[in-house]
């Protein structure tokens, strides 16, 4: 049983490396299935432009990784508030309000689903993707960091959040889905932000937590219809080897968008992607960078990630 589990939570290792990534990041081989449809759910490293911008370079590229995956199978995906599919939102918690930022009114993951399968069917042709988790970390390694919470509890709400996101999976699937990419949070250790609070382990650690417990609760789904795609070390891999991506800094947030208000999550007066495009930039070469803001990627990152996934969907299904 644990060989089993490790062989399908584990798959996007496979082809992980960085030498083999290289051979296959941009394959052009077929996936056996083509979808029509893609619909997403998740949080800002999702969000396609709820409220007009995206966490990212605003270039008026493809800046998110989603939307890359689906453009690989010449789907367009945009945001809900746009009538398209992408129902994701910057700052969102997986159940919890309010958001990381503060805001009452954002969608949690579990109200994004709420409001598709009111008025909606899942076919069996859609790939539907869930991406959530990273709110959560921020937001819980905040409270960690101001003392309202303990260690014990911050390990807890990351485990907690890691089977809430799972059981939004499971719903999913019940509800018809046969095709569910599932991503959870990016090792937020290995960001801009985690060395300027000083908390790089912490943070790993509530990774981990949140990631194993959403892969451990999916894996009884099977491989067949849910695909763990490890986002969390194809993004190390971008920051830890960047050269071998294009990449010439992986340390560093390339915007200078800097927010007087709640912004990301990570407080006032910081950088804050969805406020950044080519005129707010500290390098016109942005897309050598692997961090817009202090916590999410740029453009190029984003489709490199995005590439990824497609490339573990066609390698598994």
């Amino acid at each position: 049983m644990a060989a089993n589990w490790m062989r399908r939570t584990f798959v996007a290792a496979a082809c992980a490396s960085a030498a083999l990534l290289t051979a296959c990041g941009s394959s052009s081989v077929d996936s056996a299935i083509n979808p029509d449809r893609f619909v997403i759910f998740g949080d800002g490293l999702a969000d396609q432009g709820q409220l007009g911008t995206s966490f990212s370079v605003n270039d008026g590229s493809i800046n998110n990784w989603a939307a890359q995956f689906a453009s690989r199978y010449d789907v367009t995906t945009t945001a809900s508030s746009k009538g398209g599919t992408n129902y994701a939102y910057g700052n969102a918690r997986i159940s919890a309000t309010p958001d990381v930022a503060g805001n009452a009114n954002t969608p949690t993951v579990v109200k994004q689903i709420d409001t598709f399968l009111a008025s909606n069917k899942i076919n069996d042709n859609d790939m539907i993707v869930v991406s959530a988790g990273v709110s959560d970390v921020i937001a819980n390694i905040t409270a960690f960091v101001n003392g309202t919470i303990t260690e014990d509890q911050l390990l807890a709400n990351a485990t907690q959040a890691g089977a809430d996101l799972a059981a939004q999976v499971k719903r999913l699937n019940s509800a018809g889905a046969k095709h569910i990419v599932v991503t959870g949070t990016f090792d937020l250790s290995r960001t801009p932000w985690a060395k300027i609070i000083d908390q790089e382990q912490r943070l790993s650690q509530v990774m981990l937590a949140l990631n194993n417990k959403l892969k451990i609760d999916i894996n009884e789904l099977g491989g067949k219809q849910v695909l763990y795609i490890d986002a969390a070390y194809q993004v190390n891999l971008f920051q830890g080897s960047p050269g071998s991506y294009g990449f010439t800094n992986s340390d560093k947030a390339v915007c200078n968008s800097v927010d007087a208000g709640a912004g990301n999550g990570t407080g006032t007066g910081q950088i804050n992607s969805a406020l950044c495009n080519t005129s707010t930039v500290i390098d016109a070469n942005y897309n050598r960078y692997v961090f817009s803001d202090n916590i999410y990627l740029t453009p190029e990152a984003n489709r490199r990630l995005g590439d990824y996934a497609r490339d573990i969907v066609v390698l598994q299904w």
